[in-house]
């Protein structure tokens, strides 16, 4: 117990001071957490301030903060899980959090290590400025700065809508195994959005940003940029029409794409999904699930990305994570859980919403690498297909990988040319089809800068993703009769 004293609080001390506890409070909940003979336990305090500031018909229209602060507390006795959280830091509440917890199981006490070890962790997001010392001026600012932008681009524009967003959480866990951990996660976005009217006609689009970053991260070519992208996306859509309905080749813009990649193939490479022989790829380790150019990681390491951690909400440390290397299925996401299970080191994808979640394998930043295809030479093979530019949104059945998703924007290949702008298109198929059909992959590597949030078992968290030019070819396209 002096050790841990000694080598954790000065270490960890306002992290300790944050939530009103110490060593000894954290040894009382784990004596509780255990004391039914669980195989393991963590305790994962957390301390979100988060801020939000609108902008709508030229006037600030809302503006508001939250606080959130918490312990979860989990057990695990083989796969099963004991969870229960509380808002109330009072050493009361704490224990009874723990003993509820420990419910799961029904055995003998199980004892734990006398000296808990502070662990130093990489840091993939450092910022200049703690967003708690901005103040709200300068936020305003800069979508007043964004909003005269917009306006004045096109006189076609008759609204501007713009958010802004930033927090900052304070973590710490503990665990049963001995180790603790503190981290500092900064996350800001910025969206803008805008109506404009032509021939009676209204058409609106947006841009927007996300990343783990500090205010300085909106330089003013930032700025310029996500008030011309929002106007240019807007405008072209006057020009756009849907195309026919069917089967043709389908080609995947570098970037924001990517999240096809995410929805309907990631998940199915999540390790619970797979241990529950949910998911197509249950059987398919280490065989060939894709040509030999595509391979998929997951990476938790990419600096100030939005999907981004220093180590996940289990502890485990961060890393790039190869999925499909040359075609071939190499590894799941995996959890403490599963990585038991498949008896393999964890990938540092346990991942929660908050203290109120128990963590579960979760993707960070999942995108294809470059292939050995120039974009050009991609579109130039496309007899008749489409070029899916901009998705909005979708739908995805984890176990089998069927999906719909949402083309906001994109363009016709006739002759291996871009020809007619497209729009409001839908993209029908099956995620592990798909890669299997993939055809052709770029050098163009792109990750989406915006802001996506993934959501899994009642839980959302913060990712990214990305993909270069790619070729798929054949999907089902959905336009016009």
């Amino acid at each position: 117990m002096q050790n841990f004293m000694k080598q954790d609080e000065n270490e960890h001390q306002h992290y300790f001071n944050r939530y009103g506890i110490d060593s000894a409070v954290i040894r009382q909940l784990f004596d509780i957490a255990l004391s039914k003979g669980g195989d393991y336990a963590d305790i994962f305090f957390q301390h979100i301030n988060s801020n939000h500031v609108g902008l709508e018909d030229n006037e600030v229209n809302r503006a508001y903060s939250n606080i959130a602060l918490g312990v979860g507390i989990r057990v695990i006795k083989g796969d099963q899980v004991g969870y229960s959280f509380t808002e109330n830091l009072a050493l009361k509440s704490m224990k009874l959090a723990a003993r509820t917890a420990a419910q799961i199981a029904d055995a003998a006490r199980v004892a734990f290590p006398e000296k808990i070890d502070a662990i130093a962790v990489p840091q993939y997001y450092p910022i200049e400025t703690a967003w708690e010392v901005v103040s709200i001026d300068r936020k305003i600012a800069l979508l007043n700065q964004v909003n005269e932008h917009i306006f004045s681009l096109d006189s076609r524009i008759i609204k501007a809508t713009l958010s802004f967003y930033d927090s900052s959480a304070y973590q710490l866990i503990a665990t049963s195994e001995g180790v603790m951990k503190t981290d500092f996660q900064p996350m800001t976005g910025m969206r803008a959005s805008c109506i404009a009217e032509q021939n009676g006609r209204r058409e609106n689009h947006g841009y927007d940003y996300s990343t783990r970053d500090g205010i300085e991260f909106y330089t003013p070519e930032r700025l310029e940029t996500l008030g011309r992208e929002s106007v240019q996306r807007t405008l072209e859509l006057f020009e756009a029409g849907k195309p026919e309905a069917g089967q043709m080749e389908v080609v995947l813009a570098a970037g924001s794409s990517g999240i096809l990649l995410h929805e309907a193939i990631g998940h199915g490479m999540e390790a619970d999904f797979n241990r529950k022989k949910v998911s197509i790829y249950a059987d398919k380790l280490n065989k060939r699930i894709a040509r030999e150019f595509v391979s998929v990681v997951d990476d938790g390491t990419n600096p100030n990305m939005r999907g981004s951690i220093n180590f996940d909400d289990e502890g485990n440390p961060s890393q790039k994570t190869v999925l499909v290397e040359n075609g071939i299925l190499r590894s799941y996401m995996h959890d403490r859980i599963s990585s038991r299970f498949y008896q393999v080191k964890p990938t540092g994808n346990g991942r929660r919403q908050s203290f109120r979640h128990a963590p579960v394998p979760r993707m960070r930043n999942t995108y294809m690498l470059p292939g050995p295809h120039k974009k050009d030479e991609i579109i130039a093979s496309v007899k008749n297909g489409i070029y899916a530019e901009n998705f909005t949104n979708g739908q995805v059945f984890i176990g089998a990988g069927d999906f719909t998703f949402y083309v906001k924007s994109g363009f016709m290949i006739e002759d291996g040319k871009l020809t007619r702008r497209i729009k409001d298109v839908n993209l029908i198929g099956n995620g592990p089809k798909v890669l299997e059909d993939v055809v052709m992959v770029g050098d163009d590597l792109e990750m989406a800068e915006g802001g996506w949030t993934c959501g899994k078992d009642g839980q959302g968290v913060p990712v990214s993703m990305g993909l270069p030019t790619v070729k798929v070819s054949s999907m089902t396209v959905g336009g016009m009769n």
